[in-house]
């Protein structure tokens, strides 16, 4: 499945999520996914992004063992849109920071709070390394020659 259907499908399950295990399952779906498109880009995005997508991809493993989950990350087959993707991607773990502060901030188990914290802090790195891939996609645009063809000259 692509990226982009991948992502809005977590977004829509964490948007769904009543109970707080939930929401920790959907954390490290969110994680998992982070890591599945850290590991597709640094394979066969772009060259400039590949550096990052490693670590993003290292950064998605990270945070420890999740619950026994069948992991939708399984099912990503490419990502079209890198840019879509990582804009996606982006919003999706910034949901994912807010709805673990809900957690955290709502137990008393103890076990639960620190699980949340860890998942925060993978949620905020990952997503840091998306923030990155992301200008480095700008300035990768702001350097491209101007296209002959959509030049003024061009249309006589």
């Amino acid at each position: 499945m692509e990226a982009e259907r991948l992502i809005a499908t977590g977004r829509r399950a964490l948007a769904d999520s009543r109970v707080a295990l939930d929401i920790v399952g959907e954390a490290w779906q969110a994680q998992m996914l982070a890591q599945a498109i850290g590991n597709h880009l640094a394979l066969t995005g772009p060259p400039e992004l590949r550096g990052e997508a490693r670590e993003l991809s290292e950064t998605g493993s990270r945070g420890g063992a999740g619950p026994v989950l069948p992991a939708r990350a399984l099912r990503l087959t490419g990502v079209g849109n890198v840019r879509g993707a990582l804009l996606g991607l982006r919003a999706l773990l910034g949901e994912v920071g807010i709805a673990l502060v809900g957690v955290a901030c709502a137990t008393d188990e103890e076990g639960l709070y620190w699980q949340c914290i860890e998942a925060i802090d993978a949620a905020d790195e990952a997503g840091d390394r998306v923030r990155v891939m992301l200008r480095r996609l700008v300035v990768r645009e702001h350097a491209k020659p101007p296209d002959p063809a959509d030049s003024p000259a061009s249309s006589f």
